[in-house]
């Protein structure tokens, strides 16, 4: 692995704490702090990803490579550092967050000049660790390689990841927060994006009136992320900030058409590249359900549920306008893009389930077609991913309950067919109005609905497969979400089995996971 031509300009442009100490503190004024990983004596390589690693330029895997990939006898070259950020978690001011599983080996520049993060998570303790180890474990690395591989080839902006490693220890984890800690395998994954930025580095900043600092954050990104904004002139802070808008609706949108719900979207988990970042109690949607949280921190209040997703996020578009206003300074244009937010989200979303549907464009009438369709998955507890996939193929000569049944989580009666049968007799009149065929018709929906989602009661079963050391489940996952709009493995593409409805890890996830 070509780990010699890492280089840092994050921590050669901005001030940071040099100290190498991962003592938990407070670091203001700077962005970062150097750190040394924690090193792991016996570690044991999962998964290596070798197209990522050919495409961002850091070459072939060797045995020797092994340590690098745990954070471990790091080359001269590397000085590790963790972030420091601030953030709203859970619509409260939570003050100095940063990196406290993460640490940043630095960027690599591929052969076409493409630059990439590469990033340690969970080697060890940083000043940000917030009283915890830094450490993290398989159960949680694991679901985070696999699901940011899956958005990947799903077409949906996220980080992604490189490497998975058992590091050889165990660490003890309350998974459920309930008492009951328990000791589980350590491992330490390697992931990539062009920057980890979030909102929260902004954030930081800017509470700490650190307005000199804020403006390089802000100049170094739009520079180094949004080359298609101005450098020059004060209107490169308000284009800055109407392009970060833009790519978090279409972020918003996209978890809206595979049925992602990300379960913490606090300020310090979103990105300022408009990616999919820091994967924790996620979940792909199994029956259709706007109130759905993975999430057992977010209950009962629900913020964070599938269907608030779009909301969360232009309010935590309200709180980075509060941060770069200091450089903005107009009230009026940032109330301006954010009440324009909400339109141009809806629009995005609407034309995104006109294809969905098969539709060639939104009509008149479509948002009413569309509430109606919400209330019936609702209602009938319909899978998200399998209903699109049967009204794909869908026969009119074919009984009613044969094809609904396995798509729904309760027992479908005389009454709920009927529903079924109304509501698709108003599809077909629907798509008799299209302007294209009923062949392109398809095709648009083949390339718009997946066939496999890579769902929690799946990962729980590679879980508890790889902790017993077989591997059969992973490979066969990982083939499965590289191809996700086919069906490859029929016996993937069916709704959650019930033996998993009540079982942690599987239907209900912690922040820790």
């Amino acid at each position: 692995m070509n780990t010699q031509n890492i280089k840092q300009p994050f921590i050669d442009i901005f001030p940071g704490d040099f100290s190498r100490n991962n003592r938990q503190r407070n670091t203001p004024k700077v962005l970062f702090s150097t750190i040394d990983p924690a090193g792991f004596t016996n570690p044991e390589l999962i998964i290596f990803n070798d197209e990522l690693s050919a495409e961002i330029g850091i070459g072939k895997f060797e045995e020797k490579d092994l340590n690098f990939l745990v954070g471990t006898d790091l080359p001269e070259n590397i000085k590790a550092y963790a972030t420091a950020y601030a953030g709203h978690q859970f619509g409260n001011w939570a003050g100095q967050l940063g990196d406290g599983r993460a640490i940043l080996a630095g960027e690599i520049t591929n052969d076409s000049g493409r630059k990439t993060e590469i990033q340690w998570k969970g080697a060890g303790a940083t000043p940000y660790s917030r009283h915890a180890d830094g450490r993290a474990v398989l159960r949680s690395s694991l679901r985070e390689y696999l699901m940011s591989e899956a958005m990947y080839y799903l077409g949906v902006p996220t980080t992604r990841a490189l490497s998975l490693s058992l590091t050889g220890e165990n660490v003890v984890r309350d998974m459920m927060y309930n008492g009951n800690p328990q000791e589980e395998k350590g491992a330490v994954v390697v992931r990539t994006a062009e920057s980890f930025l979030r909102f929260g580095h902004y954030e930081l900043m800017s509470a700490q009136r650190e307005y000199k600092t804020l403006q390089e954050l802000v100049d170094f990104t739009i520079e180094n992320y949004f080359t298609e904004i101005s450098p020059e002139g004060p209107q490169k802070y308000k284009d800055f900030f109407e392009n970060v808008s833009k790519r978090t609706a279409d972020l918003m949108v996209e978890w809206f058409r595979v049925g992602f719900v990300h379960g913490v979207m606090n300020t310090d988990n979103m990105s300022i590249l408009g990616l999919t970042i820091d994967y924790g109690p996620f979940s792909m949607l199994d029956e259709y359900d706007l109130n759905f949280t993975p999430n057992t921190t977010d209950l009962p209040g629900r913020r964070y549920a599938f269907g608030k997703q779009g909301q969360i996020s232009q309010w935590n578009l309200w709180q980075l306008a509060n941060a770069l206003h200091p450089l903005i300074q107009d009230e009026k244009f940032l109330e301006d893009t954010l009440n324009k937010y909400g339109d141009y989200f809806w629009k995005q979303h609407d034309q995104m389930l006109c294809r969905k549907f098969g539709f060639d464009k939104l009509l008149e009438g479509d948002e009413e077609f569309f509430t109606n369709w919400q209330g019936l998955m609702q209602e009938l507890q319909l899978d998200y991913t399998l209903f699109f996939t049967q009204i794909e193929k869908f026969d009119m000569e074919t009984d009613l309950s044969k094809q609904f049944e396995n798509i729904s989580y309760i027992f479908l009666n005389n009454d709920d067919l009927g529903k079924i049968t109304d509501f698709i007799k108003s599809y077909h009149t629907r798509l008799k109005k299209n302007n294209i065929s009923e062949t392109e018709s398809v095709a648009l929906m083949k390339i718009t609905n997946p066939k496999f989602t890579l769902r929690n009661y799946l990962l729980y079963e590679c879980i508890e497969e790889i902790n017993s050391g077989k591997t059969e489940k992973l490979n066969i996952l990982l083939n499965a979400l590289q191809n996700p709009y086919e069906e490859i493995y029929s016996e993937l593409s069916v709704k959650r089995p019930s033996k998993y409805n009540d079982i942690s890890g599987s239907s209900t996830l912690s922040c820790s996971s």
